[in-house]
């Protein structure tokens, strides 16, 4: 599950300019549990947040901390495919996800015990999985 939904969701951030990254595409397919709230923005938002929330702005890696959500203008690996990977998120019960072959592209430059864990075969990572993607509003998770 995706902790803190709300306060995502309170920022009333453009949905074409943002999509959700980290864990939480595992999480809202049920793959696994996420703990917090990463964001990717384009260019032009993360301007406008960095001038609204300049006492948000925190360091290593750089991201705008928003309470519990960490909003980052660069991905790593990923940062050149940033809007390609706005531009193409799926939208689940309306909310913007970051497609999961950047996932699990992701996964494998980190090399993390965590992301072998996540990409290994028997978590379905990459597979369509059955059930519905979990959503459960009003309590903060999605």
């Amino acid at each position: 599950m995706i902790r803190y939904i709300e306060e995502l969701e309170a920022l009333k951030l453009p949905i074409d300019e943002y999509a959700i990254f980290g864990s939480g595409p595992l999480a809202v397919r049920r793959i696994r549990e996420s703990q917090d709230i990463d964001i990717i923005v384009k260019k032009i938002l993360w301007n406008e947040l960095t001038n609204t929330h300049q006492d948000a702005l925190r360091e290593n890696p750089t991201r705008i901390q928003i309470g519990n959500v960490a909003i980052y203008n660069s991905w790593l690996n990923l940062t050149d495919k940033m809007n390609e990977m706005i531009d193409s998120a799926e939208i689940i019960k309306g909310l913007p996800f970051v497609r999961l072959e950047y996932i699990i592209e992701w996964k494998e430059f980190m090399g993390r015990e965590k992301d072998r864990n996540d990409i290994d075969p028997k978590t379905e990572i990459g597979i369509e999985k059955k059930e519905e993607p979990l959503l459960v509003k009003g309590i903060g998770m999605i």
